[in-house]
């Protein structure tokens, strides 16, 4: 019996007989018809190489990964745990933030307490004699000139006469006021001053002249008997009365005024044109004596017309107030006019003093020449004058830095003349987190404080919004 034979050994390489594929293309010999890795059908192991250079590796899958993409792929990691973990610390913290109140702005101006009107000083026309003052009221003094030492000032010292009458035995409306009846004292007086050639209005023992009378003839035509009967009849005396005028004259700040008559024909009545301004100002305060002294004429018991002596009455908006001559006074007068500026209604008061002349006709003519030039050029320069242009006074801040100019809505206007000194206010209301364009933040007040101008203060533009970052932080 034949015994097993052992198994054959296959030679290598190939074998008669044993055809040989190859991959197509391939050159006889090569080892394109085999598999990668393998030797003639043998697995062998082939380490990993760079594809095109760059190493690579294989994962499970089979993707190829580089090793820079797995280097941002950790970085981006390390961000995204960092962001978590900021988000983690904030959290209702940042909501929180967010929800706040922003903090309110704060709002800055600077405004002069007081500033001129801008422009050439107004040159006025004053006499080249004598002394004179105007002002206008609520406005200030426009000018004064001459001597301001104290002068003699004629029948102008029959405001004071009328000032304190009234002061004592007020009227309104059309009262005519208690009666005052002529005594033989009274005419007696009267018939005494007619040799001195003093102006008079007649009257007779017995007769009643109502304290609106004895007012208009003491305003009007002058009458110096009447101011002597009007003290005597306030005060018991002369003297008595005169007490009540230099008292008066004290307590309206008069420094440099002396009466020692009621009607001024005495030249030791002595006053100045600035005191007699503050006098005027005063009595004008009284409507029955502001139309006293505005009336051409009027009627009284006895001598029936009378005529006023300011024969400015009238002209250049004079409405008042009186005339006063003497030798030694020269010519004067004491006016008050009424000036249209803007739609306002000003009053003008001025003194003119001790103006030449060799009798009363030519003094009260020259001061009068005087009173209308002023009083054209006081027509000339009293206007409304820029103050204060709209340019920024100041700004609003935001408590994140945003701003926005503050300026006035238009320009400040005020009535007056180049040189004015005039008072400024401003006033600011707290303005909220953030402002918006044209918000009013305040106001700008020029002039007298019982009759200012006044214009809104506003924003320029509005302040932005603070920002995510700022709002998280604060």
């Amino acid at each position: 019996m034949a015994s097993a034979s052992a198994p054959a050994t296959l030679p290598s390489g190939p074998q008669p007989g044993v055809p040989v594929t190859q991959a197509p293309g391939a050159r006889p010999g090569s080892s394109a018809g085999r598999p990668v890795g393998t030797a003639y059908g043998t697995p062998v192991a082939t380490p990993n190489r760079p594809a095109s250079g760059a190493p690579v590796g294989t994962t499970p899958s089979g993707t190829v990964t580089t090793t820079a993409g797995k280097k941002s792929r950790r970085k981006l990691v390390v961000l995204l745990a960092v962001a978590v973990l900021v988000l983690g610390l904030l959290g209702g913290g940042a909501g929180f933030q967010l929800s706040k109140d922003l903090p309110a702005a704060t709002l800055t101006a600077a405004l002069a307490d007081t500033l001129k009107i801008p422009g050439k000083a107004v040159d006025m026309p004053w006499p080249s004699a004598g002394s004179a003052e105007i002002m206008i009221e609520g406005l200030g003094r426009l000018g004064r000139s001459g001597d301001t030492a104290p002068a003699a000032i004629g029948s102008v010292a029959k405001v004071m006469t009328a000032y304190v009458i009234l002061q004592e035995h007020p009227l309104e409306g059309d009262d005519q006021g208690p009666g005052i009846t002529v005594t033989a004292a009274d005419v007696a007086d009267y018939n005494a001053r007619i040799p001195m050639g003093q102006s008079l209005v007649k009257v007779t023992a017995g007769e009643v002249m109502t304290e609106r009378d004895a007012l208009e003839a003491l305003m009007l035509p002058s009458a110096n008997n009447v101011a002597h009967m009007l003290g005597v009849w306030d005060a018991g005396s002369e003297a008595a009365f005169l007490t009540k005028m230099n008292a008066a004259a004290d307590e309206l700040g008069m420094d440099d005024t002396d009466y020692t008559d009621p009607s001024g024909f005495l030249p030791s009545t002595t006053s100045t044109a600035a005191d007699q301004v503050i006098l005027a100002q005063a009595a004008l305060k009284s409507e029955v004596f502001a139309e006293i002294v505005a009336l051409p004429s009027a009627t009284i018991p006895v001598v029936g017309k009378i005529r006023n002596y300011n024969d400015l009455l009238g002209s250049n908006g004079v409405f008042g107030i009186k005339t006063g001559s003497t030798d030694e006074a020269g010519g004067n007068l004491v006016f008050s006019s009424h000036l249209t500026v803007a739609g306002k209604k000003l009053t003008v008061i001025g003194a003119v003093f001790n103006q030449p002349g060799a009798n009363t006709p030519e003094q009260l003519a020259q001061v009068n020449k005087v009173v209308r030039k002023l009083l054209a050029k006081v027509a000339a320069v009293v206007k409304e004058y820029t103050l204060l242009a709209a340019d920024p006074l100041g700004e609003v801040r935001t408590a994140w830095g945003a701003t926005s100019a503050v300026r006035p809505a238009e320009p400040v206007k005020v009535v007056g003349w180049p040189g004015l000194a005039v008072e400024v206010r401003h006033t600011t209301k707290a303005p909220g987190p953030e402002v918006e364009t044209g918000a009013v933040v305040g106001t700008v007040e020029a002039g007298p404080a019982d009759s200012p101008v006044r214009v809104e203060l506003r924003a320029d533009t509005a302040t932005p919004d603070p920002s995510l970052w700022w709002r998280l932080t604060h």
